[in-house]
């Protein structure tokens, strides 16, 4: 019975722990609405650049801009290409206006395109600028360029030049491919009689109020390869607390991630610019890539290539972008550890979504693949099972006869497994074969753009939670629950089948843990509601598999179900016995 108890205690204080982390750390420890910007030391030409920055910039100020007005009232050249359009803002040289033709903003059928770039001071801020420091200054972000070369799309660069006085001429040469990568020559032309101290740089500043949820299996946030090898360890509230954060390593890319969309630097190839993330106040952040300062001769002209990624985290658009040298730039999608199970289990999701039209039924039959794959595993794994049931009473014997002698007990349980033909780890190594991938399956589903906006039956989501919930009579009200009771219909099926389950698996457990797996169902279905539809109907699916599964294995193996049906009438008598 001690035993029960403290089995009860820790389940109960780990769910606790789980539903009320969030309320109590907002509770007791509430976060300021605006974060002050302290003065920093400036000590080398790349802090003057980036402080320089921040002051003309404005990036701490409160959202004051209407969009619609920014973008109407700017000099602006257009954007047109193949899956991205938007403008560039001639005054201070700002790419700030991007929209993704692929992809709607909402699921509906006159839904406006996902925009991923807004002007700064815009409620959905985020843009991108390319300049340079001359002579320790910075252009002013006031300053209007000149443009030649009429709307950027691929095969037809445009030219942005500003005149910076005394002879020297700057010019941004934007050029944008068939996806989302925008590549920018940064020229200075020295036509003055005394050389130029010139440091380009380019940045990426964002709100973070418009983020998507960092979450344990997908990281949303600051982001960026250095030394080729992927950071993911800063998060808004990191940089905020720093003011400045400068990851180790030269950077092969630097910028912020959404669970679908990045926005990231890359600097010219064999080029180690300073690269630093950076809070501007007021829930808005910067990356930036700053060059080493290069003296640029009297009649001289000296260019640096940057490069500029602002799209969709579609994963063989990323590969594509690695493989023609970008490092480790397919990891801008956080795949983790298991990523040689879930790029296959994406590739094979996808090709089914194309034969079947469609993702739900895709995600049906993915399922029933992958364990169907699994079957042989759980198939030796009851086969052990049963076989260690079957000489249950025999290690019994043992146990009793060698009570008094571990080291005893251990040999001799040794010699009988090997005289049995058993093995007692062969039954657990096939269920630590699945974790994997059936974690790999489930994080697939989490990260794939591709189930973005797919329906499925009432669903017009499958990324986002089951609209059908109970509260609003499984989508007949009209109107949304919050989201702690928003229970949808996927959701009461996960819970009733993952009952089902425990009720179909015979246990041995004593009575008081039964009753805690009995209530664990219910109380999952609760934390696994606002889950998005598509992870839910993967976890229906896959409870539904279990039961057949499970139903199938008992009726080849019966000796397993009637051991522990007699172990459990065994262990409840006792009980019984103990509480007489």
């Amino acid at each position: 019975m001690e035993n029960s108890r403290n089995f009860v205690l820790v389940l109960t204080l780990s769910l606790a722990v789980l539903i009320g982390w969030q309320w109590a750390m907002d509770y007791f420890y509430p976060q300021p609405d605006e974060v002050p910007v302290t003065a920093e030391q400036v000590d080398t030409p790349a802090e003057q650049a980036a402080v320089a920055a921040s002051g003309e910039i404005g990036g701490g100020a409160t959202p004051t801009v209407d969009l619609a007005t920014s973008l109407g009232s700017a000099q602006r050249v257009a954007i047109d290409s193949p899956k991205v359009a938007g403008s560039i803002n001639l005054q201070g040289a700002f790419l700030d206006d991007v929209v993704l033709k692929d992809y709607a903003a909402t699921p509906d059928a006159d839904s406006e395109p996902v925009r991923i770039f807004a002007p700064r001071g815009t409620a959905v801020q985020q843009y991108s600028q390319f300049g340079f420091l001359l002579n320790g200054q910075k252009i002013s972000d006031d300053a209007v360029w000149q443009a030649d070369g009429g709307t950027l799309s691929p095969g037809n660069p445009v030219t942005l030049s500003h005149d910076a006085g005394n002879g020297v001429t700057v010019e941004l040469t934007y050029s944008i491919d068939e996806n989302y990568m925008v590549s920018v020559e940064q020229a200075i032309s020295n036509g003055s009689g005394v050389p130029v101290v010139a440091q380009p740089y380019g940045l990426v500043g964002r709100t973070s109020t418009t983020a998507s949820d960092d979450f344990f299996i997908a990281h949303s946030g600051p982001i960026g390869s250095f030394g080729q090898s992927v950071d993911y360890d800063y998060d808004y509230d990191d940089v905020e607390e720093a003011g400045k954060v400068s990851p180790a390593g030269a950077p092969d890319w630097i910028g912020f991630t959404d669970i679908y969309w990045l926005a990231a630097l890359v600097p010219q190839q064999d080029a180690a610019p300073d690269a630093t993330f950076r809070s501007l106040g007021a829930d808005t952040y910067r990356a930036d890539m700053i060059y080493d300062p290069v003296t640029v001769p009297a009649g001289r002209k000296y260019t640096t290539t940057s490069r500029l990624f602002a799209g969709a985290k579609d994963s063989e658009i990323l590969d594509s972008y690695q493989d023609a040298g970008i490092p480790q730039f397919g990891l801008a999608i956080d795949w983790g550890w298991f990523r040689w199970f879930e790029k296959p289990f994406l590739w094979l999701l996808k090709n089914i979504f194309e034969i079947v039209g469609n993702f739900g039924v895709a995600i049906i039959i993915l399922t029933i693949i992958v364990r169907g794959l699994m079957f042989p595993i759980a198939q030796k794994q009851f086969g052990s099972m049963a076989a260690m049931k079957a000489i249950q009473p025999k290690m019994k014997a043992l146990q009793e006869k060698h009570k008094d002698d571990k080291l005893k007990q251990q040999q001799e349980m040794q010699k009988l497994f090997k005289e049995e033909q058993v093995n007692p780890l062969a039954g657990c190594l096939p269920l630590i074969l699945q974790i994997p991938i059936f974690f790999a399956l489930y994080k697939v589903l989490y990260l794939a753009i591709e189930m973005r906006h797919q329906n499925f039956l009432w669903i017009e989501d499958l990324s986002a939670p089951d609209p059908a919930t109970i509260l609003n009579l499984f989508g007949l009200l009209p109107f949304t629950p919050p989201s702690f009771l928003a229970i949808g219909v996927l959701a009461v099926l996960l819970g009733v089948t993952m009952w089902l389950t425990f009720k179909l698996n015979p246990s041995a457990m004593d009575p008081i843990q039964q009753q805690v797996f009995s209530i664990m169902p219910w109380v999952l279905m609760f934390i696994m509601a606002p889950f998005a539809a598509g992870l839910l109907l993967y976890w229906v699916t896959s409870n539904i598999l279990t039961l057949a599964q499970q139903k199938y294995l008992y009726s080849k193996h019966p000796q397993l179900k009637a051991a522990a049906e007699k172990e459990k009438a065994e262990k409840a008598a006792a009980a019984a016995k103990a509480d007489g």
